[in-house]
Parts: C-alpha cells; sequence; structure tokens
C-alpha cells in the first residue's frame, strides 16, 4: 500500500520561499507521475505542478515562473520549491502520485500573510 506523507508546510511571507517534499513508501515512484495540488478555502482543489517518470513538468499558469518541481527517484521523494509567495498561494497543498491509480497524501497547511 502506498503512503504519501508531505512535510515543509508553514506561514511564509509574501515574496518569501517554502519547499514541501513528499515522501513515498512503495517500490513503484521512479515510474509514477508525481505532483501537487492546492486548495483554498472555498475553492476547489487544483493542479500546481507535476513531474513526469521521465522528468518531464508541467505547472498551473499562475505559478510557473515561480514554482519549482523536482524528484529524487533514490529517497522516493517529490519536491515543491516555492518562491515569490503571494497571498493567493494560500491553500492546503496535498501530494499525489499516479501509477495505475491515484493515491493522495494528508495534505500540509501554507499561509501566505504579512
Amino acid at each position: 500500500q502506498v503512503q504519501l506523507v508531505e512535510s515543509g508546510g508553514g506561514l511564509a511571507q509574501p515574496g518569501g520561499s517554502l519547499r514541501l517534499s513528499c515522501a513515498a513508501s512503495g517500490s513503484s515512484f521512479s515510474s509514477a507521475a508525481m505532483g501537487w495540488y492546492h486548495q483554498a478555502p472555498g475553492k476547489e482543489r487544483e493542479l500546481v505542478a507535476v513531474i513526469y517518470s521521465g522528468g518531464m513538468t508541467n505547472y498551473a499558469g499562475s505559478v510557473k515562473g515561480r514554482f519549482t518541481i523536482s524528484r529524487d527517484n533514490a529517497k522516493n521523494t517529490v519536491y515543491l520549491q516555492m518562491n515569490s509567495l503571494k497571498p493567493e498561494d494560500t491553500a492546503v497543498y496535498s501530494c499525489y502520485m499516479n501509477y495505475l491509480r491515484a493515491y493522495w497524501g494528508q495534505g500540509t497547511q501554507v499561509i501566505v500573510s504579512s
């Protein structure tokens, strides 16, 4: 059974940075597409970024140029480096893994506020 555990959320000031990590259990990590979604209060969950097994990435338009997704297959971990944070980035960020089916982490809160 795959488990995804996120870490790295918290409070940041506008213009600041945070790095989220998601550690996955199991042996299929290197073959899986990994990504991050976020859900702000009162809004639907939205895709933030995805990285495929071959390393190709895609980003939501709202974060392109500010966020970077990366993966370390040796550590079964995917990262989301978030720079130039804005108040509208405030949301719960959830890690997901797609290999034969979708798996989700519990989510980590990110608050961007002065």
